[in-house]
């Protein structure tokens, strides 16, 4: 059956986050108007299934990367899995408040955004308040420089919780080939060369559970990708495979208003 939302989860070795944090996720969908799947995708978690036995416990859709490729690859192939008119990614850990997840699909569904991306710069966002000063300096002088220098002012590259409609999803995700750190950078260098409309929102922290991203390593990583993007774009490596025309209407069974929703 096609869901109205899809929300995907990439995971390494991650059985605690999904059995600590999932439930929450699916009493909060299940009490929304509309038909959602959780998928649950393992980039290749050296844990001996325990990743997967968690996410069948739970009764969500398990699917795994062969190896550990990044969680781009992870979240690329969850989108394109996925059945959802809307389709939504965050991490294991759910780290940002759940009530957004209804905000980001009104504007995708009823407003009519092929992407709607968190922005933890915005008036209302918290999450810079909640998390080490040494994670906050290296995501903001990344952020910036990609800002900057890429993504036409578009501060907020990292922020791990946006939203796809389907058949934004599918043009974006057939073409990305990013792995790991800088795939949201990709992401939205692609569409703003689409000429994507973008809304951006005020995320706010719900939990923090500290990652394993190494601020020198992994920084020097992104800018190595980052430029692999324009380096990939001029060679025509983002043609569109297929064609996806948007299909700009509202969604059956999409969510009244509520909030502050405008």
């Amino acid at each position: 059956m096609t869901a109205h939302l899809s929300l995907i989860l990439p995971a390494y070795r991650a059985a605690a986050l999904l059995e600590k944090h999932v439930p929450a996720a699916q009493a909060y969908l299940s009490g929304l108007p509309i038909a959602s799947e959780i998928i649950v995708v393992d980039d290749g978690s050296p844990d001996d299934g325990a990743t997967r036995r968690a996410a069948e416990a739970l009764g969500v859709r398990y699917m795994a990367n062969p190896r550990n490729l990044g969680k781009g690859a992870a979240v690329r192939a969850g989108m394109l899995a996925a059945s959802g008119r809307v389709r939504l990614y965050t991490d294991a850990d759910l780290p940002f408040e759940l009530e957004s997840i209804e905000k980001f699909y009104w504007y995708a569904a009823h407003k009519e955004y092929p992407l709607v991306i968190g922005d933890r710069t915005l008036p209302g966002a918290n999450y810079f308040d909640g998390i080490p000063r040494l994670r906050q300096w290296g995501s903001k002088l990344f952020s910036g420089f990609v800002g900057r220098f890429f993504v036409g002012g578009l501060y907020d590259t990292q922020c791990g919780f946006k939203a796809f409609r389907a058949e934004a999803a599918e043009d974006l995700f057939r073409v990305a080939r990013i792995n790991r750190f800088a795939a949201d950078v990709e992401l939205l260098y692609i569409a703003l060369k689409r000429n994507y409309d973008i809304k951006r929102l005020p995320v706010r922290l719900r939990v923090w559970e500290e990652s394993g991203v190494r601020i020198l390593r992994d920084g020097l990583a992104m800018l190595r990708d980052v430029a692999f993007i324009r380096y990939n774009y001029y060679r025509g490596a983002y043609r569109p495979v297929v064609p996806v025309p948007l299909v700009l209407d509202t969604y059956p069974g999409a969510l009244p208003p509520s909030g502050n929703h405008d």
